[in-house]
């Protein structure tokens, strides 16, 4: 598939070509008319006949080109070059090719690529929101200015990388044109996945100078970059976990399945006992074959599953028995046990057809991501999951499997996923650590490393609901401020008074001690919700450091986000 450009580019070309050929043959026409010389003669009646028809059918023919070219503007810009799934091709695609087309797409997907890969992702991306319902068209970047970024609301980008840091070919006109300095962009919501390749030096350069250009032209994240390693499937994956977030709909299939090892959910535990707030719970879970290796920072992709009851009242419902043993992705296995993991067909999908055959319209339900609030010391990955319910007050399909369905020794298809962009710093400086509800997993086991390795300069904020019912893993804290473990830890308890106070305030009120430390080398980490307190909080930082500091801050990687 061409880059849409391209495509429209060369269609409009061939439209001029066909214009000019037949002005041309109307004027050898009228210059035979006239063959015999520019005295007025009237050429009688059967030549005025084969005029009209001339100009007749030349105007019909201009007629034709302007209508074939209006319905091209109306069809699908993004044909999908990737296999799609029977539910996946029903997808209807919408787009124009014209700004005015523009008025009813919600998400723009610009790619520059290279090889090929950055434009199949970027049509993949597009596949994944037209299955969520959302209106979307896909571009190469070669057809795009800043002034259509300006004009675009919202933009997902996919930028690979070529040679040492460089813009692919397709990006060297927008580089050149758009990049050298800041555009107007204050209202554009973008997204970027930047592809590269470790070896080099220049990791994802070309992806990087980009985020910079759209940060310093006023553009907002809609959440942070996503960098992408020698086509790293568990980066893709993530990225994948945020367009499920961005659209609303939690179903979006994987567009590869993790490869699960096999865990065992060892112990469930409430948090929150009594929470104005949906349930928290602690969770404890442990390999069952060998051991696992992970650091402060690192997630984990949860295979999630449907509760024992809702299958059985499915192939109750359809009148099959889900002890059939079925063929799927070349293993045999009870139909009941493949349901459990699958995404359930709606009535009227499998009308008429037998347990094999419905078993071939299955497709594997996506994963579940969540930050790991432990040390392997711990012999054990420790989660912090909140239960999440949909707009029926249905559970949600991962916080609901973990928190409520899996009985306890239930085996978990669970697996590791390094998180290189929120490791702990290396040596031992200062650590501002910012989070609020769940977001407090990925900073337990922050501190737990910085406390083991002796670095004790952390200052920790969080919020939540009711200190009384809300005060996630109280103890640890505690004890830890007890111990010299937290040099300072403030408290937001949005519930507490009548005035609601979030974490950003918080940190407003310690400005100059915010400063104090910064100015002491700390580093900011910011781990919870990306609505609220993300934004919250990059307000409250570029107000009191400046726009500068801030992204001084952001390139020497002394302020990352892991929000969701």
């Amino acid at each position: 598939m061409k880059p849409l450009g391209e495509v429209t580019e060369k269609g409009a070309t061939a439209s001029s070509a066909l214009l000019l050929a037949g002005f041309g043959l109307l004027c050898v026409l009228l210059l035979l008319l006239q063959a015999d010389g520019l005295v007025w003669r009237d050429p009688g009646g059967e030549r005025w006949l084969a005029g009209a028809l001339e100009i007749l059918a030349w105007l019909t023919l201009f007629g034709w080109l302007r209508h074939r070219r209006a319905s091209a503007q109306c069809k699908p810009t993004g044909v999908l070059d990737v296999a799609m799934t029977p539910v996946e091709s029903r997808i209807t695609h919408t787009a124009g090719a014209a700004r005015a087309a523009l008025a009813d797409v919600s998400v723009r997907v610009i790619y520059a690529s290279q090889t090929g890969f950055a434009e199949q992702l970027a049509r993949r991306t597009l596949q994944s929101l037209q299955a969520a319902g959302i209106p979307a068209r896909v571009d190469g970047i070669d057809s795009v200015t800043a002034d259509d970024l300006r004009h675009a609301g919202r933009v997902l980008i996919v930028a690979s990388t070529t040679g040492d840091g460089e813009p692919p070919d397709m990006a060297l006109k927008f580089s050149r044109l758009a990049m050298q300095q800041p555009a107007e962009l204050a209202g554009l919501r973008y997204a970027l996945l930047a592809l590269g390749d470790s070896d080099y030096d220049d990791f994802c350069g070309f992806g990087r100078q980009l985020q910079r250009w759209l940060q310093a032209s006023g553009a907002q994240a809609l959440f942070d970059p996503v960098e992408v390693d020698s086509e790293d499937e568990a980066s893709l994956r993530h990225w994948q976990h945020h367009l499920a977030t961005l659209s609303g709909v939690s179903d979006l299939p994987d567009w590869q399945a993790p490869k699960y090892q096999r865990w065992r959910l060892t112990e469930r535990r409430l948090l929150n006992g009594g929470s104005i707030g949906e349930p928290c719970f602690h969770l404890a879970l442990q390999p069952l074959q060998g051991s696992a290796s992970w650091q402060a920072g690192d997630l984990v992709e949860i295979g999630p599953c449907h509760p024992a009851q809702r299958v059985a009242d499915w192939l109750s419902a359809r009148g099959m028995d889900g002890c059939v043993p079925v063929l799927f992705e070349r293993q045999r296995l009870p139909l009941a046990e493949l349901l459990a993991r699958c995404r359930l067909p709606e009535a009227g999908e499998v009308d008429g057809l037998d347990e094999q055959a419905a078993a071939a319209l299955l497709r594997r339900l996506p994963h579940r991501e969540y930050s790991i609030a432990s040390l392997p010391e711990d012999a054990a990955v420790h989660l912090l999951v909140r239960q999440m319910r949909g707009r029926g007050g249905y559970l949600g399909l991962g916080s609901g499997w973990l928190t409520e369905h899996a009985p306890i020794g239930a085996e978990i298809a669970l697996r590791v996923r390094s998180n290189t962009n929120f490791h702990a710093p290396r040596d031992g400086r200062p650590l501002i650590l910012i989070g609020n509800g769940t977001g407090l997993a990925a900073l337990r086991a922050l501190l737990k490393a910085r406390i083991a390795a002796g670095h004790r300069r952390n200052w920790l904020l969080f919020g939540e609901r009711q200190a009384a019912r809300d005060f996630l893993y109280r103890e640890d804290i505690e004890n830890w401020m007890v111990h010299g473990g937290i040099e300072r830890a403030d408290f937001a308890w949005s519930r507490d008074q009548a005035e609601r106070i979030h974490v950003q305030q918080r940190l407003r009120e310690a400005a100059d001690e915010l400063r104090a430390w910064v100015d002491a080398g700390a580093a900011v980490y910011v781990c919870g919700s990306l609505d609220g307190l993300a934004p919250g909080v990059d307000a409250v930082l570029h107000d009191l450091l400046g726009a500068r500091q801030v992204d001084q801050l952001r390139e020497q990687g002394r302020y990352r986000r892991d929000v969701y």
